[in-house]
């Protein structure tokens, strides 16, 4: 078994290389002058069971152009399996049609893989489930919520608790965590989206009042939907608002918005390098799925049983 990794997420990559105890293999990813990517593999790989990791977050275009000028190297060097690791897929919330003439950009990239020569894809807290039927290779899709849930339990296990879903749409997902947190109470955030990136609450589904209220989500991008959630809670009551959430995006003025919310704290896990920002924030934590991710590697190489893991 090898473990290659590209440029997104190195960090992680390393972690995950020390779970399993073998290195790094040895590798560049250089760019000419005109930013055309160049990979490099400078050990033998042939026969080998190579897992790739990568998560196509930003700059989703260039990272994701690494993920499959990697996995076409591979398979140019004959390595007898290749398993595409995406801990963050970007692309993801394109997973239907929302209006005419527009794209399914996951399904488009999901292709791509494919033909770039990825025989299987592991993944972790996917969008949409119906991802996972987007390719024709094998695909695992990981749960950062046994990690989340130990953590809820050793700092608010005293308390308490409610989970809250920040829409409607993430209700199986909660539900899920609430049943991992001893059959915790569930209330929903009811919301209304005027335009992407822009949500406004609506009313809280469920009693709050006196409650440490956990929200669960798998992507927080610009925090809006977060901090306008949290706010509505405290207003209904609830004794304090902590979210964790799987993948951290992030993108523009995010970590200020969330420093200046009512959040008591955001978690987030490490699928998503961390920027100066967010690690800099007083209100943001990291945990790391390296050892999930990695006993996830460990069992497909040894061809047991992935699902297992989240029982």
């Amino acid at each position: 078994m090898k473990l290659m990794s590209g440029n997104a997420n190195l960090p992680l990559a390393r972690a995950i290389a020390g779970y399993l105890e073998i290195p790094l293999t040895d590798a560049s990813v250089r760019r000419f002058a005109d930013e055309e990517i160049f990979v490099e593999i400078h050990e033998n790989v042939r026969g080998e069971d190579v897992f790739i990791m990568q998560s196509t977050s930003f700059p989703a275009n260039d990272n994701l152009m690494e993920l499959l000028i990697g996995i076409d190297a591979l398979r140019r060097a004959s390595a007898k399996r290749i398993t595409a690791v995406v801990p963050y897929f970007g692309y993801a919330r394109q997973d239907r049609k929302p209006g005419p003439r527009t794209p399914i950009s996951a399904k488009l990239v999901a292709n791509l893989i494919t033909q770039a020569g990825a025989d299987r894809v592991l993944s972790v807290d996917l969008h949409a489930g119906q991802i996972q039927g987007f390719f024709d290779i094998p695909t695992d899709n990981l749960y950062a919520a046994p990690v989340m849930a130990a953590d809820i339990q050793a700092r608010y296990g005293d308390q308490d608790l409610m989970v809250v879903s920040p829409d409607v749409g993430g209700v199986v997902r909660a539900r899920a965590l609430a049943k991992r947190l001893d059959n915790a109470p569930l209330a929903i955030v009811d919301k209304r989206r005027e335009r992407a990136g822009e949500s406004e609450v609506m009313n809280i589904i469920g009693d709050v009042k006196d409650r440490a209220c956990i929200m669960i989500d798998d992507i927080v991008d610009s925090g809006g939907t977060l901090c306008n959630a949290a706010q509505a809670l405290l207003d209904k009551g609830a004794k304090s608002v902590a979210a964790y959430i799987t993948h951290g995006v992030l993108s523009g003025g995010a970590v200020a918005r969330i420093d200046a919310s009512a959040l008591k704290e955001l978690v987030i896990t490490d699928t998503i390098r961390a920027t100066d920002a967010a690690t800099d924030s007083q209100r943001i934590r990291y945990l790391t799925i390296a050892p999930l991710i990695g006993e996830a590697v460990r069992r497909i190489a040894d061809e047991s049983s992935v699902s297992s893991l989240f029982d």
